[in-house]
């Protein structure tokens, strides 16, 4: 692995190598909350810090000189590789046949950009879940395809970041093309693949030596300090698979919303609905010609009609609801993928209305009433 060390200023140099042939996906602040979206270096809400609780979010501005002083927003990777809405085929119905057609991926590719540790984690679960399976996702598999990866190792966790616990960061192993780590007024840049080392090769640089080394062991060993919230997970998935009939869970659904806001921003929630759009222009009056899209758009689990099937509804009740997914993720993941569906990253804690914590929530399963 090639690492090297540059100023900050030169952060804007990997900016303008990557737009020549990437759509630039980084942090921007919009609203008052940090998210991803098309940026540039000048957009990088440096020296802002957030303050994050359950069912809480604050920006301020500090006098810092830190480029990356905040923690993620609500956004991940799903907002691009695996969008709200999305168009999964065309169809058209006529004298001649049925035709249906696949749209190709649109535009440049995507290099993401301040990536932390715990999305990255999430980003290899997404990929478990939409190419390792009997049926490969042709949708994500095309926009996950020739993306460029810029990560970025926590200085500054969240009040709910619990990935250290997770095995999930504070900082990048894998899955990355070039990670960054902020050491006071320089950078250290490491490459992960043929591709970052390309981009290393432009950028004016200095060598590293073992000091500079341990100067990034002790910036991560500090991250680790600071992160307080944690989550046991050497008795899982039996812990969740023992108290099914647990009092706690009716307790939960007594102040759940159902907004289903954890499942939007978790970044490994993938539940979807699908559904035929006709276009009325095209319907002949006997039906015999007709023409439409088919829609994959974000769905939840909180949601009481995405259970509802012929017959019934095999989760009717809210206190079933947020059993399955906590569940899901704590259970039911280890057993299909070998490890929790959860990275630790504390979105849901973040933005629940009500600040439903799901490390408390796993602590109140354990007890005894």
């Amino acid at each position: 692995m090639k690492r090297v060390k540059i100023i900050k200023e030169d952060l804007k140099t990997i900016f303008e190598a990557l737009a020549q042939r990437y759509r630039t996906i980084g942090p921007k602040l919009v609203h008052g909350t940090v998210v991803m979206a098309e940026s540039s270096f000048e957009d990088i809400p440096a020296g802002y810090e957030d303050r994050q609780g359950p069912g809480s979010y604050r920006l301020e501005k500090k006098e810092t000189e830190e480029i990356f002083s905040f923690s993620p927003g609500a956004d991940s990777f799903k907002k691009y590789l695996c969008p709200s809405s999305v168009t999964s085929f065309s169809f058209q119905k006529s004298a001649k046949g049925f035709v249906v057609d696949v749209p190709e991926r649109e535009g440049m590719p995507l290099a993401f950009i301040g990536s932390r540790a715990c999305d990255l984690a999430a980003l290899s679960l997404l990929d478990q879940v939409f190419l390792d399976g009997p049926v490969r996702d042709q949708g994500y598999e095309g926009r996950r395809k020739s993306i460029f990866i810029v990560s970025v190792n926590c200085n500054h966790p969240s009040e709910n970041c619990f990935c250290d616990a997770m095995g999930t960061g504070p900082y990048a192993k894998e899955g990355f093309d070039l990670c960054i780590t902020e050491i006071r007024n320089w950078l250290l840049v490491e490459a992960g693949s043929v591709e970052g080392e390309k981009v290393l090769e432009i950028l004016p640089h200095r060598e590293i030596d073992a000091g500079d080394l341990d100067e990034k062991r002790i910036v991560i060993a500090r991250c680790r300090e600071m992160i307080k919230k944690s989550m046991k997970t050497e008795d899982l998935p039996g812990v969740i698979y023992r108290n099914l009939e647990h009092p706690r869970w009716t307790e939960i659904a007594g102040k759940d919303l159902e907004c289903g806001n954890c499942t939007m921003v978790c970044p490994t929630c993938f539940c979807n609905s699908s559904y035929d759009v006709l276009s009325l222009r095209t319907v002949s009056s006997n039906l015999r010609d007709f023409s439409g899209v088919r829609r994959r758009t974000w769905d939840s689990c909180f949601s009481k009609n995405f259970a509802r099937v012929h017959g019934g509804n095999f989760r009717p009740s809210r206190r079933a609801r947020y059993r399955h997914w906590m569940t899901h993720k704590l259970a039911y993941w280890i057993e299909q993928f070998g490890s929790p569906g959860c990275v630790g990253c504390g979105r849901c804690i973040t933005w629940c209305p009500v600040g439903i914590d799901i490390t408390h929530e796993l602590e109140e399963l354990r007890r005894v009433r």
